[in-house]
């Protein structure tokens, strides 16, 4: 397929689910309307403490979406186990922190407990035919460790460049992802980008070399929640509608 790929991640939609813990609405129906829509995949992260994604999301998701299921998780025992019983398309290592609102950083490779705790899963996960990204900020040696795991791929935490005021800081951002795009190539390792990317900053990317998917949630499921608002007043209204 030519072009860079799209991967929505649905986690928002759960979020809204699960501050009424209602049923509704459900990113099972979110994932099937974005690959109606033309998404290439769908991305969810199970955290550990299932602030918004629950295993039954992620159970059902693999049963439905006909697309690329991308299961986004930390490189613990249960995420592993997890991620081995539903067989995702490919699984996305991931830093968490219970306190944190959304993921603040990549992987920090250079630890040694990280180190070991994220080759083990790759271990585990490569033996049973699933391949793993790991999500790590753009610098060349943390591209060149991915590689050293045995990563398929990386994603490369775009969140410094999203919040860098256009200009130096930019441009410096920007350099960064080139350079550690350029050591993917390199390498051979397959290049994903994402993390606070909207519809302002997203071209700005585009250009990276060897780049071939996007992991994009906040910003389109935000937009969808405000240019879908006319829609379902009318519909409410129309229900209200004495025949």
């Amino acid at each position: 397929m030519d072009g860079i790929r799209l991967h929505v991640n649905v986690d928002h939609i759960a979020t809204l689910r699960q501050q009424r813990g209602t049923r509704f609405p459900d990113p099972v129906t979110a994932a099937a309307i974005c690959e109606l829509a033309g998404a290439h995949g769908i991305t969810v992260h199970l955290r550990e403490d299932r602030r918004h994604i629950q295993d039954r999301d992620v159970r059902v998701l693999r049963e439905t979406v006909k697309t690329i299921l991308n299961l986004e998780m930390a490189a613990t025992p249960e995420m592993v186990g997890i991620a081995l019983a539903t067989v995702p398309d490919l699984v996305t290592l991931v830093p968490e922190k219970r306190e944190e609102k959304t993921t603040e950083g990549g992987l920090a490779l250079l630890q040694p407990e990280t180190e070991r705790a994220v080759g083990e899963a790759i271990s585990r996960l490569a033996a049973a035919g699933i391949g793993v990204s790991l999500f790590i900020d753009p610098e060349p040696e943390m591209v060149q460790k991915s590689q050293d795991l045995g990563a398929v791929m990386v994603e490369l935490h775009t969140g410094d460049y999203t919040l860098a005021p256009r200009g130096e800081k930019r441009d410096r951002e920007l350099a960064r992802l080139e350079n550690a795009s350029e050591k993917a190539g390199e390498l051979g390792i397959g290049l994903a980008a994402g993390h606070g990317l909207d519809y302002t900053n997203v071209r700005g990317i585009l250009h990276l070399p060897g780049l071939v998917e996007l992991n994009i949630g906040h910003s389109i499921i935000s937009r969808a929640a405000l240019t879908g608002l006319s829609e379902a007043v009318a519909e409410m209204l129309a229900l209200m509608t004495y025949v």
